[in-house]
């Protein structure tokens, strides 16, 4: 992570374009501190008001008195409660380079090197500081403009992990961030749009608003995450003395031990590291999570971890010199919405697509985001020619979040939404919130059967996309059983580019396919609410497709990862999908799972929670795969290495956190293996892995 493509320049030529920037600014600031709303998204601020500064420095004598420039909040906002300490933003940086300078200049500054960086996720929400007075919560101030803010306290009963008493009774502030994490975000549309109000853009938005709120209908939670604490009058000394000595992981430590949220309870707990180096190295192990967590993060902040580095440091009037902002390329942007695109999945899913005005974001341009289903276009009252706020982060599809209701000309227009079919123009199902085709999995049986072939199912080589359309335009096939008990020699003979070789290659494939594990049969029959993983902890936990097929929704549930949702969904969709198991069956495919063992009868302990034995040398176990394998394990793919950690009784994991059991670290392993390291999780070589699992290993 060198360089933040999101960021480009933007360039003000003379003075009338510098004072249009420095209104456009202030307006879209004011709009979001105010309510939550604005003109610009994120990425569209910060470039606009880098531009300014860079046009300050050329001009110093034409700075104008509104400008953002140094300004908490972009100077946008007042408040009535001062603050005991000022309350100050953070300076940015975009690259490693720009990180490794504004590093260096602090140890100019402070005369010596910094002995420990404390590295921590930049939660994308509102700045608060918390009073509390003898442990009991009194007062909850917004940042206003850093000197002063605004009281919010009568949204204390409506943010968690704030408590109202502390495990101590301490007078002290704490410092930290209000956001919705992102199921707050969905029930907190729910709500607004049930009671008349427009969707909120995103969940920043959506907690700017609520967060000053007073006289609404309803209300809605949000989540509080500390990020520092200081004395207040009243404080006893010896405690004031020591928040502000403590180094700042042990602040935080000592904030978590009070009972409040931090991010130590998440994926992205922060660390204290020694250089620069290992600095960029946790910001891309953070980077790398963003789009796991379960509530935004817009960057990494770093800090002097030791008092006396932050002391000789000191403050400017905006922000202190011993802290800075790593900000990571945009995720949202605002664009519009040109139409909606109805598509068939090969379980016969009706999905709706969004067609979007190119936007750029996280470096890449965006055309098309998911719309969800019918159901939840209606619940955002999206219209065509929109304004909308669209998502994406790391290799997940984008998603149109929600209208910018306030950008709204009066042009937009109602969306059409199918009454047949796109596909085949067959009924459509609308009794669940995802439409699907009546005649299901027949309707898109190309999609269906290409899936069921690929490489993580069932891997039938010489099977792709184009020949499966060739297959089944020739009426050769029509489900999935069909290539294993009535697809001939002579049929495939019988096909244009079907020479003797390439067909009894096929057939050996097909043979081949039989002998793939059940878990590979299950992920084939593309069961929905299940993939790869999912089909692996059911097929290991029943260990046999007469195991599976005899589970009600209370026994699926006891997979890790199926809810009550989800469960009768799969139990239905077996059940519809019972007789090409059948053909499966008797055409010679696998219905066990190597390894596995069918699950013992429950027992309820002392708690009334249910009990299940566990088998295999990593039963219990969280395992990390990270590195290039070699020896035993060299020619496995990482799909093949979570299905071995599987079979093995563990479950696969992409990521280090203090959950973590194990981490397999190969050649090339890095970041990973020093958070392993740092946390002290064991570490194992691919060979001394590959003897622990030897049993397992196909």
């Amino acid at each position: 992570m060198t360089t933040n493509s999101a960021v480009p320049s933007v360039v003000l030529s003379d003075a009338a374009s510098y004072a249009q920037a420095v209104e456009d600014a202030t307006r879209a600031a004011a709009a979001y501190y105010d309510g939550g709303t604005s003109t610009l998204d994120d990425d569209a601020y910060d470039r606009l008001v880098r531009a300014i500064s860079a046009y300050e420095d050329e001009h110093p004598d034409d700075v104008l008195p509104d400008s953002p420039s140094g300004k908490v909040a972009g100077g946008a906002v007042e408040g009535d409660v001062p603050h005991t300490v000022p309350m100050l933003s953070l300076d940015n940086v975009f690259s490693d380079e720009e990180l490794t300078t504004w590093a260096a200049s602090l140890e100019r500054r402070i005369g010596r090197p910094v002995e420990s960086w404390n590295v921590q996720p930049k939660l994308d929400g509102l700045a608060i500081a918390a009073r509390y007075e003898n442990g009991r919560l009194t007062r909850l101030v917004t940042r206003g403009d850093g000197t002063a803010g605004e009281d919010v306290s009568h949204a204390v009963a409506t943010i968690e992990g704030l408590p109202a008493e502390l495990s101590e009774p301490v007078t002290l502030e704490v410092r930290g961030e209000v956001l919705m994490t992102n199921a707050q975000f969905e029930y907190a549309n729910e709500v607004r749009t049930e009671h008349g109000g427009d969707p909120f853009a995103n969940p920043r938005n959506a907690a700017a608003g609520t967060l000053r709120a007073k006289d609404r209908a309803y209300t809605v939670p949000m989540t509080f995450f500390g990020y520092g604490a200081l004395p207040l009058p009243g404080t006893d000394g010896t405690l004031a003395a020591e928040l502000g000595t403590d180094a700042h992981g042990a602040l935080m430590d000592r904030v978590a031990g009070y009972g409040i949220n931090t991010p130590a309870s998440t994926k992205v707990p922060g660390a204290v590291v020694t250089s620069v180096e290992q600095v960029s190295a946790q910001v891309r192990e953070i980077a790398g999570l963003r789009a796991e967590l379960p509530f935004g993060i817009d960057g990494i902040v770093i800090k002097a971890d030791l008092a006396a580095d932050q002391q000789a440091a000191g403050s400017g009037t905006r922000a202190p010199r011993w802290a800075v902002a790593f900000k990571l390329p945009a995720v949202e942007k605002i664009t519009k919405l040109l139409d909606v695109e109805w598509n068939v999945g090969r379980t016969g899913i009706i999905a709706p697509r969004a067609v979007l005005e190119p936007v750029e974001i996280d470096g890449s341009t965006v055309t098309y985001a998911t719309l969800h289903n019918p159901a939840d276009i209606t619940r955002r009252g999206l219209r065509l020619g929109d304004h909308v706020m669209v998502y994406k982060a790391g290799d997940i599809i984008p998603r149109v979040e929600a209208p910018v209701a306030h950008l709204r000309s009066g042009d937009e227009r109602e969306i059409d939404f199918p009454a047949v079919c796109p596909q085949c123009g067959s009924g459509i199902d609308t009794s669940e919130q995802r439409w699907r085709c009546e005649r299901g999995r027949n309707c898109h049986l190309v999609a269906s059967i290409a899936y069921a072939a690929g490489r993580d199912q069932l891997d039938i080589e010489g099977l792709g996309h184009t020949r499966v359309v060739q297959l089944v335009e020739a009426g050769l096939i029509t489900s999935l059983p069909d290539l294993f008990d009535r697809l001939t020699r002579d049929q495939l003979l019988g096909l244009e580019r079907m020479g003797e070789t390439s067909t009894d290659n096929l057939l050996a494939a097909l043979e081949q396919a039989k002998r793939q594990p059940l878990s590979r049969v299950l992920c084939a029959l593309g069961i929905r609410g299940t993939g790869r993983s999912m089909s692996r902890r059911i097929a290991r936990y029943f260990a046999t497709m007469d195991g599976i097929r005899a589970a009600d929704a209370e026994a699926m549930q006891r997979v890790e990862g199926i809810g009550g949702e989800k469960a009768p969904v799969i139990v239905a969709e077996l059940a519809d999908l019972s007789d090409q198991i059948d053909r499966l069956a008797a055409a010679g495919l696998a219905m066990t799972e190597p390894g596995a063992t069918p699950p013992a009868p429950v027992e309820e302990g002392a708690d009334g929670t249910e009990l299940a034995a566990d088998a295999g040398p990593l039963a219990g176990m969280k395992v990390v795969v990270t590195g290039a394998m070699t020896g035993p394990l060299e020619k496995l793919s990482r799909n093949q290495m979570n299905e071995l950690i599987e079979r093995a009784g563990g479950k696969s994991s992409g990521s280090v956190s203090k959950n973590t059991s194990l981490v397999v670290a190969g050649e090339g392993a890095g970041s990973k293996r020093a958070k392993a390291e740092d946390l002290g999780i064991r570490l194992a070589d691919p060979d001394e892995f590959a003897g622990l699992v030897a049993a397992f290993i196909e």
